[in-house]
């Protein structure tokens, strides 16, 4: 793995860019394919997604696959360092990146809400209500790129397995669809349902954040709402 990325990182910077744009662009294909499957599965309708939704999607896109590139360099040049190898590293590094960066976008998440900043930034997101796949990506540059500033000031900060890179990458494109799929599938499974509630950030946890802008600003645990007195209760407890 590290020489694969040794190798990857010393390609000509016009061909890494296109390979990290075309890696950031079958995420956001794979996302929204996984999200509007599921709402047809579920027999959730399924509304046309606007050109504009269309262009702001492929702009966050855009800004991510730069911090996919900042983050490659950084690695380069020794700022972001990480280990290669298996054990139960990869367990303990993956919930440090999962809770450190929940905690952090919490934090940032709330700060938004109560200051100027949601309305000069965050509003544009909180236009769906009731949130579907594509309104994941439909975020204002600066916040995207502030999560994504976020996340390379983590990695900065220790020396992380890449395979718990990895499973946090994936996890967090897994809660970002879940969050956004406008209902709350594991309603099916009434106690998987009710013990998830408890902490994860659920889809139905997001949708109520959604419709009420003042609590539930955790991403993938309720527990920073939980802690602060922001949490809202979701359907599954009214």
């Amino acid at each position: 793995m590290e020489a694969y990325l040794e190798r990857l990182v010393n390609l000509p910077l016009p061909l890494l860019l296109c390979l990290l744009l075309l890696q950031n662009l079958l995420v956001f294909a794979g996302a929204l394919l996984a999200g509007y499957a599921m709402r047809k599965w579920y027999h959730v309708p399924i509304q046309r997604v606007t050109v504009a939704a269309w262009k702001i999607g492929l702009l966050t896109v855009l800004i991510n696959t730069v911090i996919t590139i900042a983050g490659a360099l950084l690695w380069k040049h020794g700022y972001i360092r990480m280990t290669y190898t298996s054990g139960p590293v990869i367990v303990g590094d993956t919930l440090i990146l999962f809770f450190a960066m929940d905690m952090l976008m919490y934090v940032f998440h709330y700060v938004i809400h109560h200051t100027f900043l949601y309305r000069a930034v965050h509003a544009l997101h909180h236009e769906a209500v009731n949130p579907t796949p594509i309104d994941l990506f439909v975020l204002h540059p600066v916040e995207t790129a502030g999560f994504g500033i976020l996340w390379l000031l983590i990695l900065w900060s220790g020396t992380y397995n890449i395979w718990s890179i990895i499973i946090y990458l994936v996890l967090n494109v897994i809660f970002g669809v879940a969050g956004h799929l406008g209902f709350e599938p594991l309603q099916s499974y009434p106690r998987l349902n009710r013990w998830a509630g408890l902490i994860l950030g659920t889809s139905a946890f997001h949708h109520a954040h959604h419709r009420d802008v003042h609590g539930n600003f955790g991403f993938y645990t309720s527990l920073w709402d939980r802690l602060f007195h922001t949490y809202l209760p979701v359907d599954r407890e009214k």
